[in-house]
């Protein structure tokens, strides 16, 4: 049964997360944090850092974290096949009617219209992502004021060194995870 709910869950991510994997990290919380509670946030965000992190694409990433995470080698497999699956058949679909119908006015409309929506969900998930590192939970605090300095550091350093240097987002988010080992070990 847990297969199958699975294959569901990411069959469903991968059909509604058009825009990327940034994209669909709000609706892979929404399926494995919220729904299913097959993990909590702190781990979510744990599997989205290593998903980041690793190469591939990072829906399909977490896809095969959180299967392994949840049932084992075989979760990871019928997770990562869920998540494909769908992608593979709106890829080829799209792909057929651009090309039979690229000139038309009204393809070039549905893609501007669809930017904002992209930008809107990787925000979203820009917003989470901040807000468990800068407060440690999931939605904000009752007290907005407890920050967690630590990580707001972390976060501002990384953020300025990516925007003045543009230096790789690899070594940032590995030197933010050194850092981030050296300054809770000694606070």
């Amino acid at each position: 049964m847990i297969y199958l709910e699975l294959f569901w869950s990411f069959f469903q991510i991968g059909l509604f997360s058009i825009g990327g994997g940034y994209a669909a990290m709000p609706l892979i919380q929404s399926q494995v944090v919220d729904m299913h509670g097959w993990l909590t946030m702190t781990q979510f965000a744990d599997i989205m850092t290593i998903a980041e992190m690793t190469p591939g694409p990072i829906a399909i990433n977490s896809a095969t974290f959180v299967g392994i995470q949840t049932a084992g080698l075989l979760g990871a497999i019928v997770s990562t096949l869920g998540c494909i699956f769908p992608s593979c058949i709106i890829v080829m679909t799209l792909a057929y009617i651009y090309y039979r119908f690229r000139g038309l006015s009204i393809v070039q409309g549905i893609l501007a219209g669809l930017r904002p929506a992209v930008v809107a969900m990787i925000a979203s998930a820009g917003i989470s992502l901040f807000i468990m590192a800068v407060y440690g939970q999931h939605d904000l605090p009752a007290n907005p004021f407890q920050i967690d300095l630590v990580g707001l550091l972390i976060f501002g350093a990384a953020f300025f060194v990516l925007r003045k240097w543009k230096l790789n987002p690899i070594y940032v988010m590995a030197g933010s995870g050194l850092f981030g080992a050296i300054l809770y070990a000694v606070l």
